[in-house]
């Protein structure tokens, strides 16, 4: 097959979309990709890309990139990015010529980043299949960014009106199916195609256990890796860790970037966790791995809000799939696959005493245990989640 992607965010940048793409032609397939000019998550170009059209060729993908404008650090400057892939990435698609089987779209944050791939369908009577990673409206109010009813209401029919010209709407989550029926989306348009974890995670063999370890604190670890940003809910890790800060041996070690470090490091200075919270900053996806490895619990969380107890984090498959035990703090559909794993302890979003007494448990806990958990995390990740169950799935999707 002939397929188009269209996504505002491709590699080098790091999503699932680029092993969903590099995996897709490893079967034969031909795969084209539309996105922006590379700046996430910091906001400027990466080095060597600038303000300009460009062709690349990455593992057999051919990728057309079109001029944006750089996030920046502001939302306003967040908005005009949004902005002008949906204008450039329009404009290409209007007059791209070669023609394909399927468009396949990713809803990322914004919606809007779908647009192109509408154009490109109209103009070659393509199908579209859209694969929903966040739900709008309601990402957008969980993240506090709309208060206005106005703007949602706006919002929900710019939502609708996607879904409307799409031929399949495929949910990260099956928990979005209801949000997504009341948009207008029918039985037979819906699919379930989840998230996986990639290779590097589940294939540990070339995982280093040197490579960090100068870095790595000693003690019970207790590992979070990702955005630091508002959903993670960051306010009740620290107040947890806090109350467990008489137990010495237990560390809290934070890998990543995001607009909360900086409140995280006011933090831990004023309530003197600096031997208890360790922030580590942002590392390759590829160096994951050989942090992972030094991790006794790895840590899931998410705040207090319906939107997110609809989600699975997409790192709750890479702790899964590396075999880890996890300590989360959230709500929803995470937390059942984590007890339904028996993989973990569990709090409820925002309930840092139970986090805490969770994580001193942990700690005590015979460490057989604890391996075991991991051994079922990672058996149950195989069984739902395995990147080769998925594509298969999806493929059959279009075969449709």
């Amino acid at each position: 097959m002939k397929i188009l992607i269209v996504s505002q965010y491709f590699w080098p940048e790091e999503f699932i979309l680029n092993d969903l793409a590099i995996d897709l032609v490893d079967r034969g397939h031909d795969v084209t990709v539309l996105t922006g000019i590379p700046n996430y998550p910091k906001g400027k170009f990466y080095d060597g890309y600038g303000f300009k059209f460009a062709i690349e060729n990455y593992r057999g993908i051919k990728i057309y990139r079109v001029p944006i404008i750089p996030r920046g650090n502001n939302s306003i400057m967040l908005i005009i990015n949004y902005i002008s892939f949906v204008l450039t990435g329009s404009f290409f698609a209007l007059f791209h010529k070669k023609k394909y089987d399927k468009i396949f779209a990713v809803i990322f944050s914004p919606i809007t980043a779908v647009y192109p791939a509408i154009v490109y369908k109209k103009r070659h009577n393509t199908k579209l299949y859209l694969w929903v990673q966040d739900l709008w409206p309601e990402s957008v109010s969980a993240a506090g960014k709309v208060k206005s009813n106005f703007i949602q209401i706006f919002l929900t029919k710019i939502v609708e009106n996607i879904y409307k010209n799409s031929d399949k709407v495929l949910v990260q989550s099956e928990a979005f199916i209801e949000s997504i029926k009341k948009k207008g989306v029918t039985e037979y348009q819906l699919g379930y195609i989840p998230n996986w974890a990639e290779d590097l995670f589940s294939d540990t063999t070339k995982t280093s256990v040197r490579k960090f370890q100068n870095i790595i604190p000693v003690g019970f670890k207790i590992m979070f890796a990702g955005n630091l940003g508002e959903a993670q809910d960051f306010e009740s890790i620290i107040k947890a860790a806090e109350l467990t800060k008489h137990f010495p041996d237990i560390i809290w070690v934070i890998i990543g970037e995001g607009r909360k470090k900086g409140w995280i490091e006011c933090e831990i200075s004023r309530l003197g966790l600096q031997k208890t919270v360790f922030l580590l900053g942002r590392y390759p996806k590829e160096d994951m791995p050989s942090f992972f490895i030094h991790a006794d619990m790895m840590l899931l969380s998410l705040k207090d809000e319906e939107i997110f107890s609809r989600t699975i984090p997409a790192k709750l498959q890479a702790y899964m799939a590396f075999g880890k035990p996890i300590i989360g703090i959230l709500n929803g559909t995470g937390a059942d696959i984590i007890r339904r794993a028996e993989c973990g302890y569990i709090a409820n979003a925002g309930d840092f005493r139970k986090l805490a007494e969770n994580a001193i448990n942990a700690y005590k806990e015979e460490s057989n245990i604890l391996i075991e958990m991991g051994i079922k995390g990672k058996k149950y990740y195989i069984q739902n989640f395995s990147k080769k169950l998925i594509i298969d799935n999806l493929i059959q999707i279009f075969q449709e």
